[in-house]
Formats: structure tokens, sequence, C-alpha cells
């Protein structure tokens, strides 16, 4: 029996939806592993791609300056991240990641990486170019939808943690 289009649409969101809980809960892993939080492990993926200010990375990850300014030393504690000055302007700080927190990083995620990278051998570029535009424009929606919640004033505030304790 062949599915309908709507079937396959309703199959690929459950799989997504999957798909983002698995990917939660390997980064839980690995935020068990390297002994970081949920959001350190989010800042140390923002360095990922290259140094950033306190400013940026506060920005990237919702936090306040105050609280930035705590996930940044933390880290620094650790050694992931260090703090360097900016060539142009000295005033600047950027938080750039260390040798060997990229490295205790990637042994973590790096087998993931290297072997997800293989399963698009099989698709061809087109097939690939679809992809990435379809990727792009879900996360394009998730970031609008997430920034029209920010401007929701919640109606039953708890006073506890997420469980309402």
């Amino acid at each position: 029996m062949t599915r309908t289009r709507q079937a396959v649409i309703a199959e690929l969101g459950i799989a997504m939806q999957s798909y983002q809980r698995s990917n939660a809960e390997f980064d839980d892993e690995v935020g068990r592993l390297l002994d970081v939080n949920p959001t350190d492990l989010r800042c140390l993926d923002w360095l990922i791609g290259g140094r950033m200010s306190a400013g940026e990375l506060s920005r990237a990850t919702g936090l306040s300056s105050a609280a930035t300014t705590s996930m940044i030393d933390r880290l620094e504690r650790k050694g992931f991240v260090r703090r360097i000055r900016e060539a142009d302007d000295r005033r600047q700080v950027l938080v750039e990641m260390t040798e060997d927190g990229s490295a205790r990083v990637w042994r973590l995620y790096g087998p993931l990486v290297e072997e997800g990278a293989r399963l698009f051998e099989r698709f061809t570029r087109a097939e690939l170019e679809t992809m990435l535009d379809l990727i792009k424009k879900m996360q394009t929606l998730a970031v609008e939808h997430r920034e029209a919640l920010r401007d929701i004033v919640p109606t039953n505030p708890v006073s506890g943690g997420a469980d309402g304790t």
C-alpha cells in the first residue's frame, strides 16, 4: 500500500522530532563527560565557529551579561576557553576555545560527525542542495517562532524549576 503525501509528511515530522530528541540526549551525555551544563555546552558549540565577544555569546545563548561572564569563567577554569584581547582594539575581549578544549570536544563529537558525513555519499548534489535548502528554511522558521515566543509574557509563571517545584 502506498503512503499518501500527508502520511509521509506526518512521518517526517515524527522522525525529525525523534532526531531532535536523540541529539539532545547525545548532547546530555557529552555534557556529562565534559562536566559542563547544557548552556556551557551550547557556548562551546558556538565557539567551534571561531572567536566571539562576550556580547555575541550573550546574544547567542540568550544569557544576561552577568550570566555570560559566569559561564565564560566556568569554561575558562575548566580549560575549554580563553579570553584574548582584540588586536585592533585592546579594550575588546574575545573568547576562543583552547586547543585542549577543542580536542576534548572533538574526541566526543568527531566520530559522530565523521560517520554522519558518510550518510550523504548516496545522495546526488541536487538532492543535497534540496536538503540544504529545507534545513535552512526550517532553521529560519524556528528562529522566527522563538523570537515570537520571547514577546509572550507567561500567564501562569511557576515559582520553581521546570517541574514546578
